[in-house]
């Protein structure tokens, strides 16, 4: 027995070992650099290697104590968890802010806080932004890109419906009922389809949480005992299914296609068939003019108001530091971070976001929408990006104006997407919306009964 026990010790031993060797147990190399691996490198052959590459070059050349190992390693669910309970993540990983509530209540995100206030950081993020990525006053990420949930529309099909300001500005949804009478205008003005939104492959789901955030739906809390508990088999939950349906069944104002998933969701919009639909900054309205729908067809708008609450939902990317990172790790990640992400208007930032622009520009996408930045208003880098946009754009800026105003202005509440199994919970709820705009005669209530049951059973209690 004591030498099955010796043998076992051993190989957990060995384990941990190696565990450390492949995630910043070891961070120094012979030459007595600081070594960090770098996730989401560039697999293929092509621009983005070529870049990834050069910006390596540049940055070892000018901080001669690091030495950046490329990572092919890209987060994705199923592989996460095991890599961060082994120790094998790499030391900088990105995350979608899906995922980020989940990643810090694990602990696989180390604490950034020291290393962001030796380089400047702080007192320089965007609050709203900054009360998604930290927990308990120290910040676990820097965010990549973030951007807020508005509305996108058709400013043809606005205009034709009456909907239009003289200026170019389309007229503001206070609430989601008025919602519904733009959508019936629409409908009855043009014969296109008033509203359109996903259903499918998650991507219905997960607009659905921001409209039912704004009904007063909450979709899970932690008990006393620290379990999480799935809370959303509520008349408020079943007051936004409700609405839902409607739209389909008393108000004939979505497609006559109900399974939507997220690409045909964008040619719809695209194509010219539906007048409004969500819009996440420039998310999808970069994406739709590939179906030929020309820039300046495109208008945003601020997220309307719910029965009980104005809220939206933040979304985007951030980009993590492994938990099993030293302090010296941590530093160096950070610098490394800095050069993609950073508060000041640089000659490499400037060079950058020019770059983008041009890009913009030369595949027909919008340039004029300014979404929620990482930034506070003080920051050189957002004052010069906003600049840009203003001497670069394609669009009438009054066709945008509702919207940027109101990601400048942050008037409601903000929230992250839900705290844990997110992707999961978009999936129920997507099957939600499908029963409930394919069987005229569901009843809500059951349809969110199960829902929630099968969350809790399936999902929250195997955590």
């Amino acid at each position: 027995m004591k030498k099955t026990i010796a043998m076992v010790m051993a190989v957990l031993l060995m384990v941990s070992m190696l565990a450390g060797c492949g995630a910043g147990g070891n961070d120094k190399n012979e030459n007595g650099q600081t070594v960090i691996s770098v996730g989401n490198w560039p697999s293929k052959e092509g621009v983005e290697l070529e870049n990834m590459n050069a910006r390596k070059e540049a940055f070892e050349t000018a901080n001669k104590d690091i030495a950046i190992e490329p990572d092919l390693w890209e987060f994705d669910r199923k592989t996460f968890y095991a890599k961060a309970a082994g120790g094998q993540l790499p030391i900088v990983y990105n995350a979608g802010f899906t995922e980020i509530s989940e990643i810090m209540t694990s602990e696989y995100a180390a604490s950034l806080t020291d290393a962001l206030k030796k380089y400047g950081y702080e007192e320089m993020f965007n609050p709203h932004v900054l009360n998604a990525i930290s927990r308990e006053g120290n910040v676990y990420a820097l965010p990549k890109m973030v951007t807020v949930m508005g509305l996108m529309v058709n400013t043809d099909l606005f205009e034709e419906a009456g909907l239009m300001e003289a200026d170019g500005t389309p007229r503001q949804p206070e609430t989601w009922f008025e919602v519904v009478e733009f959508a019936k205008k629409i409908k009855e003005a043009t014969g296109k389809s008033g509203f359109v939104m996903p259903t499918a492959n998650g991507s219905g789901g997960w607009l659905f949480t921001a409209l039912a955030w704004s009904f007063g739906v909450d979709f899970m809390e932690k008990d006393a005992d620290g379990n999480w508990k799935a809370t959303f088999n509520t008349p408020e939950a079943a007051e936004a299914l409700q609405f839902v349906k409607d739209m389909k069944w008393e108000h004939d104002i979505l497609p006559s296609n109900t399974l939507v998933d997220g690409a045909e969701w964008q040619k719809i919009f695209g194509t010219g068939n539906a007048g409004i639909t969500f819009a996440a900054g420039e998310y999808p309205a970069n994406v739709v003019p590939k179906y030929g729908i020309q820039p300046n067809q495109i208008g945003l708008i601020a997220m309307p108001k719910g029965p009980k609450n104005h809220v939206t939902l933040l979304a985007g990317d951030v980009i993590c530091v492994s938990n099993a990172a030293t302090e010296d790790q941590i530093d160096a990640a950070v610098r490394w971070i800095g050069g993609e992400i950073t508060h000041k208007a640089t000659d490499e930032y400037k060079a950058n976001k020019q770059k983008e622009i041009e890009t913009k520009l030369s595949n027909n996408q919008i340039v004029g929408i300014k979404s929620i930045s990482i930034w506070n208003q003080d920051a050189e880098a957002l004052k010069y990006e906003h600049q840009l946009i203003d001497e670069k754009t394609n669009v009438n800026p009054n066709h945008v104006k509702l919207y940027n105003e109101f990601a400048a202005n942050c008037p409601c509440e903000i929230r992250p997407e839900e705290p844990v199994n997110a992707q999961e919970l978009y999936k129920i709820l997507d099957s939600c919306i499908q029963e409930v705009l394919t069987n005229k005669d569901a009843d809500v209530k059951k349809v969110l009964e199960k829902a929630n049951n099968d969350f809790q059973n399936n999902y929250l209690n195997n955590m």
